[in-house]
């Protein structure tokens, strides 16, 4: 160990001795200090402001992590240092004919190499310190900064440092010319990133490449999850190249064999590859999460959901289809980007087995992807597809092959999982929206289908033409319910969503929740008769009415105490139509789910195009809570009959007589037509009239009811409108409405909270920085000018010394 101490000190003495070693550090240093100090002159601009920042999740990980963060711009960059230092390692001592005394000295080979290795770790360890000020800056500037996922970044950069460190050695051993080395160093490194790429079609080498491949692998410790296998890797690949070079230089001074010289190299790949494989089993791998709410770990019930599965594995098989939208989540290349989705749920349970299975069919969430096609067949089709995709027609299930295993035109032919566990399965979807991937909440819930749970069965009223869950219209509840595209649909959020008709049946006993939404028939006397069994044995319950149908509606809300007010609400706005509302969410309504308690700090609303107020009393034996009232000063119940195509036809009418009027009739004719214009005007103008029986608000318009009956809490929910529920309020991108997270808070509630599966976790605290726009511009000065100068001047008196002496 002397040995290799006292070569890694002369290493370092020649390194220092000379200006590269100074001017990568100055450089280095300056680096940072403009990536750090223009991400926190950024976020204290916006604070200063009083801008939003909620939309940052962490400025921790915004400042060093995102886009143009620290550790981002440095680890992009890094590439170039690192060859410009190591191409002189043994490269200098060869060109020279230093390498020979060293051969005939008592020194051994690998002390040699070891100590050069030495020399350059400690001065990855400089450029970690210089990073090390940063994050040190960080935590003090930075409000509850993440330091635990700052650290283990700090440690994926060291050993990212050692790994380029170990290829520019055994570059530089490769050749008497240290450019030479220094560019075969780029290569290298290139080639370590591109190789993951190559041969992902083939089975057996995409494992090798995969794991040789050093691109992302110091992603997860970045984000602050310490893994084993990362570890290990780096290990490895330090290991690969410092043993390739050991065995260069021994061959420079050995007459052996080319097959045993090429044996040795053989072997050093060949074991690297078994330890990699080794600790890339699932079940060898340890884990740290360092992220202060454990945010790359999954929660605890989804923990819990894989521990109660116990040693029986689970089978995940991917139909990925050529033709549809999704088929680059499948394709050949993406094995391991899908394990690599599914590692954090092997972390607790390492049996998990995944199969792709690929084919061609008609992709029926997107028919337009054949019309380009006219007159091709679907093969024909597909094998134009397959041409442009790299892949051969042949490897792919033909619609007939598909068909014999499995019938996914149901699922439209597109991107699905079916996980298979014990002979049960079910489907596992993406979506169509930005994440696409199924979400922690998704996966769980569609897990909890493989075991014996109970999951909560939804059962819409039929017969009396209510909303229908099957139809796509503006009204109506597919996207709701049973829209496989969409997220947040009931069935996808693990909710069992059926029809019932109380024509020749009782509500089954299965029935969680049974939903009435805006019924147009009146209910006959046995339906009515049904339906207060129903509640009186404590059914959960959710009743959506409309304006004019308080005939239909009040009946049933008879015995709960709520009945639908007489006329429609409405509400001013410049923007939007009359009887749009947008009620506010009351604080008892925050405590229905996580995710409306947060969504109600940014003033959360909900869209009703079209409501009834609702009266209540508690009289009737229920807790009645409001969960949405409107804004006062903008809303009155208007008893008059609202008609909104008379005062559209109003103002078109009046607009027409003004255009058509010509100017050669004088004063008189335009003085009568703004009389007749102002009329018609008045017809169509939405006023508030107290005395018509118009009543200004506040009003609500949903409640909530419950009360204890055999046993367990009875819950109801009642609402004076049901478009809020419809495909059309789901779909509307035209304001900012809540009617997404307030119809799951809503179902949620109904269901004891126990579906959606609820895999939030704490909010990072991390959401301000300490310092002004002010005290940023000194950091500046500090950081990229005054620290710089002082490290050019301290290496500047050394060089001047050292020449002297």
């Amino acid at each position: 160990m002397k040995t290799i101490f006292r070569i890694a000190k002369t290493e370092l003495r020649y390194l220092f001795y000379s200006p590269i070693a100074w001017f990568i550090m100055i450089v280095f240093l300056i680096q940072c200090a403009v990536t750090y100090t223009g991400q926190l002159e950024y976020i204290a601009k916006i604070q200063e402001m009083g801008g939003d920042l909620s939309w940052i999740r962490s400025l921790t990980a915004s400042v060093f992590l995102g886009p143009r963060g620290l550790f981002t711009g440095v680890i992009e960059n890094l590439y170039l240092y690192i060859p410009l230092l190591t191409m002189g390692l043994i490269s200098r001592e060869t060109s020279s004919g230093t390498i020979k005394l060293l051969y005939s000295s008592p020194v051994q080979v690998h002390e040699i190499v070891f100590g050069k290795f030495l020399a350059m770790m400690i001065y990855s360890l400089l450029l970690v310190g210089i990073v090390g000020i940063f994050i040190a800056s960080g935590s003090i500037q930075i409000q509850s900064a993440e330091t635990g996922m700052l650290l283990t970044g700090a440690l994926g950069f060291f050993l990212l440092l050692c790994a380029y460190s170990a290829v520019g050695l055994f570059m530089s051993s490769l050749t008497t010319y240290q450019v030479v080395a220094a560019v075969c160093t780029f290569l290298m490194i290139g080639i370590l990133y591109y190789v993951g790429r190559l041969w992902q079609g083939i089975d057996f080498i995409r494992e090798l490449t995969y794991f040789l491949s050093i691109a992302g692998r110091t992603e997860k410790m970045l984000n602050g999850l310490l893994t084993t296998k990362d570890v290990i890797y780096f290990v490895v690949i330090v290991y690969i190249f410092l043993g390739l070079t050991i065995f260069k230089l021994k061959g420079g001074m050995e007459s052996k064999p080319v097959v045993l010289k090429s044996a040795r190299y053989i072997g050093v790949i060949i074991s690297a590859l078994i330890i990699g494989y080794v600790s890339s089993i699932p079940s060898l791998i340890g884990y740290y999460d360092s992220t202060s709410n454990k945010a790359r770990t999954l929660t605890v019930g989804a923990q819990k959901i894989l521990k109660n599965m116990g040693d029986e594995p689970l089978e995940i098989t991917a139909y990925p289809n050529l033709l549809s939208r999704f088929w680059y989540l499948g394709d050949f290349t993406t094995y391991n980007y899908n394990l690599a989705r599914w590692e954090p749920y092997m972390r607790f349970k390492n049996n998990i087995i995944i199969n792709t299975v690929r084919y061609y069919d008609t992709p029926f969430d997107d028919p337009t992807t054949l019309t380009p096609y006219p007159g091709k067949s679907l093969r024909e089709v597909a094998t134009i597809h397959a041409k442009f995709s790299d892949t051969k027609i042949a490897r792919l299930k033909t619609p007939e092959e598909i068909k014999k295993i499995i019938d996914l035109k149901p699922e439209l032919n597109r991107y699905v999982m079916q996980l298979k566990y014990k002979g049960k399965t079910t489907f596992l979807r993406v979506f169509n929206d930005q994440e696409t991937w199924p979400s922690e909440t998704e996966v769980s819930a569609a897990l909890l289908r493989l075991l014996p749970t109970k999951m909560p069965k939804i059962a819409f009223l039929t017969g009396n033409l209510e909303r229908d869950i099957n139809k796509v219209g503006e009204r109506e509840y597919k996207i709701l319910n049973n829209e496989r595209t969409f997220r947040y649909s009931l069935m996808n959020q693990g909710f069992d969503v059926t029809e019932v008709s109380l024509e020749n049946q009782d509500i089954p006993a299965s029935v969680t929740t049974l939903v009435i939404a805006d019924p147009k028939i009146e209910f006959d006397p046995d339906a009515l008769i049904k339906l207060q069994n129903y509640i009186d044995k404590g059914g959960n319950l959710l009743i959506a009415g409309e304006p004019g149908k308080q005939n239909i509606i009040n009946p049933v809300l008879k015995k709960l105490g709520v009945q639908l007010m007489d006329g429609t609400l409405i509400q001013q706005s410049k923007d939007f139509a009359p009887n749009l509302i947008t009620p506010y969410l009351t604080k008892f309504a925050g405590g229905f789910s996580k995710a409306v308690a947060k969504n109600m700090k940014d003033s959360l609303i909900v869209s009703m195009p079209g409501t009834a107020g609702l009266s209540y009393s508690n009289e009737s034996g229920f807790d009645i809570q409001p969960l949405l009232v409107t804004n006062g000063k903008l809303t009155w119940n208007r008893k008059r009959k609202l008609d909104l195509e008379t005062m559209t036809s109003a103002d078109t009418s009046a607009a027409q007589e003004k255009t058509q009027v010509p100017q050669e009739q004088g004063d008189n004719t335009n003085s009568d037509l703004a009389e007749r214009r102002k009329k018609a005007l008045a017809i169509g103008r939405i006023t508030y009239s107290p005395a018509e029986g118009d009543l200004r608000g506040p009003i609500t318009t949903v409640v909530s009811l419950t009360r204890k009956i055999n046993g367990k809490e009875q819950r109801i929910i009642v609402a004076g409108d049901a478009d809020f529920l419809s495909n059309s309020e789901l779909q509307r991108n035209n304001m900012r409405t809540g009617n997404f997270v307030f119809n799951t808070s809503l179902f949620s509630w109904l269901n004891y909270g126990e579906f959606p599966i609820d895999s939030t976790r704490p909010d990072v605290k991390d959401k301000s920085v300490k310092v002004s726009i002010e005290q940023v511009g000194m950091l500046k000065i500090l950081y990229i000018y005054a620290m710089p100068a002082v490290l050019f001047l301290f290496g500047l008196i050394l060089l001047l010394r050292r020449k002297r002496k």
